[in-house]
């Protein structure tokens, strides 16, 4: 397998987004995993993160070190329409790793390790995703405790196990935008081929959470199911976001 040739970076409100279609990303990581090589990985930008990038340094590094970055947020398609730099594709985490695992190959086996969710959960996604994707093999899974990025005798056991279970594929579901500084902070040290920064990802695979219904998905509006099943934890967020973004957008179009 050969990586795709991809499209020159478009630049999307200070955002450096690659213009991929699912398929061409999915082609891409697993051309990775495929051969053996340093760590790459993979964020998918959704209106919180726009945000954030706004202002927060450390995760500008960790976008900056990343090898893909693929729009998430229906609300970050739609702005690319209206700017004149158009995104071919939602790629949502929770789409992209699925559609990896239904792509390998029926003569290979994909080896994966899942890190996050609450504990108990990733092992029930294990089951479920050897059980769909029987050319899937999870070789290990972790529920890393809170505030485990701050402790270095925890991150030197997260980074042990990895090297142990010698994956193909890391599958980190930690929370955004934790995940992607530890993925970046740590990327030359874990023994992965890829690492996909995923948030719920886990917790779906597992049936622990649902996701927005097929139709909701499609019209783009996936936010106002998860923010009605998670409203304590998402609504100050979202407020923020609605107030912020259209600014963001209206600044860069006058800007064009």
């Amino acid at each position: 397998m050969t990586i795709c040739v991809r499209p020159e970076r478009i630049n999307l409100m200070g955002v450096a987004i690659d213009p991929l279609t699912m398929s061409q990303a999915v082609e891409t990581v697993l051309a990775w995993t495929a051969k053996p090589g340093p760590c790459r990985y993979v964020v998918t930008p959704n209106v919180d993160h726009i945000v954030l990038l706004q202002h927060h340094e450390d995760l500008q590094a960790a976008y900056e070190g990343a090898e893909l970055i693929l729009a998430d947020g229906a609300p970050v398609v739609w702005a690319s329409h209206l700017l004149g730099r158009r995104l071919p594709d939602r790629i949502p985490g929770s789409d992209l790793t699925p559609a990896i695992f239904a792509a390998v190959p029926p003569d290979r086996i994909l080896k994966t390790y899942l890190l996050g969710a609450m504990p108990g959960v990733a092992e029930v996604a294990a089951q479920n995703i050897e059980r769909r994707w029987p050319q899937v093999k999870v070789t290990g899974c972790y529920s890393p405790p809170l505030g485990f990025e701050k402790s270095a005798e925890e991150n030197d056991k997260i980074l042990a196990q990895i090297a142990a279970a010698e994956p193909d594929l890391l599958i980190v579901g930690v929370g955004a935008p934790k995940q992607e500084l530890w993925v970046h902070r740590h990327r030359e040290r874990i023994a992965a081929r890829a690492a996909l920064c995923v948030g719920a990802t886990i917790d779906f695979l597992a049936g622990e959470k649902r996701r927005a219904p097929v139709w909701m998905r499609g019209m783009g509006i996936e936010w106002m199911h998860r923010l009605a099943t998670e409203p304590r934890r998402l609504a100050s967020r979202y407020a923020r976001d609605a107030w912020i973004f259209p600014q963001l957008v209206l600044k860069s179009y006058l800007n064009r």
